[in-house]
């Protein structure tokens, strides 16, 4: 049975760092403190209010704190403070985790203080390895511990919407934190949780809201990846002495070798679950360092894997679409946080006629074609969404081509004289194309193929025989065959 206690346990006169678990409403809270002299968690403390359990999943805690060289205070979890205590009953358990918690934020604080400073030097074989939570990168991180790499486990508490229904499994939900921390101690490796939430939601979520604003068509995870988490996982990764990063895409390395370029990303052996795509937007220094180690296997042959080592994340459920949207989907949020609510406008086609209203350009995309409530004498789709006049243009399929598109903030490893397989989706087909590299960071793709649905704020990913050879962001498309109408 458990009896609620208050036991303001001595804590320490003064802390680099602390961390809290439980909260009032349970019953159970608790704060842990440390201080620490160069890679030495030269003490720690507490105080906590709640029942027997936590107190001393507390100070079990703090025991294996006192003294611990950084790395293995990494690894104080909910198994090894139970374990510690000769394990505890069922009823008991939820203090090792509030505790773990407290802990695991305590460790956060000390390290985002740090973000960005030289870390200590470089340990021959540690790999940083980006952890979501979910099957993929606690696959990727045991394959790595498993091949002999030294690997810590990185996660990044990402911005929520705290209006939003968060949907079943998102990488933005506080329990993908400790799932993840979960399955770094099943691994045997440290884990270090980094509060990204500010930059995350400056940097992705507000140019995903500001996109929808003007009438572009923003693809947040190619963001993400490419401005935000691995910036922040180097940053992570530097103050753990971790030369190499990974993460669990689907995706491989490799090189166009004729052209003299370094590394760059390639398409996955599994087609069906490729991510390269989503990697578009990795620079030449990340590049450089990356593993990704799942780029050879299926999706199915990854949950094995996790299942027969036991992994808790093993019958994880795939993320949405875009993690910190929710549930609700994406109007709702964009009311919210962008302010974008019922604004009724006209519906033109491309003469300028106007055909019916709608109540919001932005929440239609090119491409377009249900919804629209517009009779005709043939199917209509969106061509375009037009923000300076709060109007939605449409018009035939035919009107859809697109075979010149103008792109800006490009990255580009290398541009072979030859046709290219050209993305302007994640999964979308392979359309053959060639490069015009027209400035620093400007170019144009040329079609040989006619694409349709083409919509400023897209990522076109163009590819060289699988490998990821550039990429940028559509600004602007032009139509199709000599001769097709516009």
């Amino acid at each position: 049975m458990r009896h609620p206690v208050d036991d303001p346990v001595t804590h320490l006169a003064s802390a680099d760092a602390w961390g809290e678990g439980g909260s009032p409403s349970c019953g159970d809270l608790v704060a842990i403190q440390v201080r620490v002299e160069g890679d030495v968690v030269v003490d720690a403390g507490f105080r906590a209010s709640g029942c027997e359990a936590t107190l001393a999943a507390a100070r079990a805690a703090c025991g294996s704190l006192r003294g611990a060289r950084m790395d293995d205070a990494l690894r104080v979890s909910a198994a090894s403070i139970d374990a510690s205590l000769g394990g505890m009953r069922d009823d008991e358990r939820h203090a090792a985790a509030i505790v773990a918690d407290a802990v695991a934020e305590a460790l956060e604080k000390w390290h985002g203080a740090r973000l960005g400073n030289a870390g200590p030097p470089l340990r021959p074989g540690r790999v940083a390895v980006a952890m979501s939570g979910g099957v993929d990168s606690a696959v990727a991180a045991l394959l790595l511990a498993e091949q002999g790499h030294d690997v810590v486990g990185v996660t990044m508490r990402l911005w929520h919407d705290p209006g939003a229904a968060m949907a079943e499994r998102s990488c933005c939900a506080p329990e993908t934190v400790r799932m993840a921390r979960d399955t770094c101690a099943a691994i045997g490796i440290p884990h270090l949780t980094i509060d990204a939430a500010e930059r995350f939601r400056r940097e992705v979520v507000e140019e995903f809201t500001r996109g929808y604003a003007e009438g572009r068509t923003p693809n947040p995870c190619i963001t993400c990846n490419g401005e935000v988490r691995f910036r922040i996982l180097s940053e992570a990764a530097a103050l753990l002495g971790a030369g190499s990063l990974a993460s669990g895409h689907y995706a491989r390395t490799g090189t166009v070798t004729d052209c003299g370029t370094g590394p760059v990303v390639a398409a996955a052996a599994d087609g069906s679950k490729d991510q390269s795509y989503m990697l578009a937007r990795l620079g030449p220094e990340v590049l450089g360092r990356l593993l990704l180690p799942l780029g050879d296997l299926t999706k199915d042959e990854v949950r094995a894997i996790a299942a027969e080592r036991g992994l808790p994340a093993a019958d994880a459920v795939e993320s949405q679409d875009v993690c910190f949207v929710g549930a609700d989907g994406y109007e709702s949020f964009l009311s919210r946080n962008a302010g974008l609510d019922a604004r009724p406008g006209d519906i033109v086609d491309r003469t300028g006629a106007v055909l019916g209203r709608h109540d919001g350009y932005w929440r239609y995309t090119v491409g377009q074609r249900r919804g629209l409530g517009v009779a005709a004498a043939e199917p209509l789709y969106v061509l375009a969404t037009r923000a300076d006049r709060n109007e939605v243009v449409v018009g035939p399929r035919r009107a859809l081509g697109r075979q010149r598109i103008e792109l800006c903030e490009m990255v580009v490893h290398a541009a072979p004289d030859r046709a290219l397989d050209v993305r302007i989706r994640h999964h979308g087909r392979p359309l053959r194309g060639h490069l015009l590299v027209t400035g620093d960071a400007t170019g144009e793709v040329v079609l040989e193929d006619v694409a349709e649905a083409v919509a400023p704020g897209q990522t076109a990913a163009l590819y060289d025989e699988g490998r990821l050879v550039a990429a940028g962001t559509i600004t602007r498309a032009h139509p199709g065959r000599v001769g097709t109408e516009d």
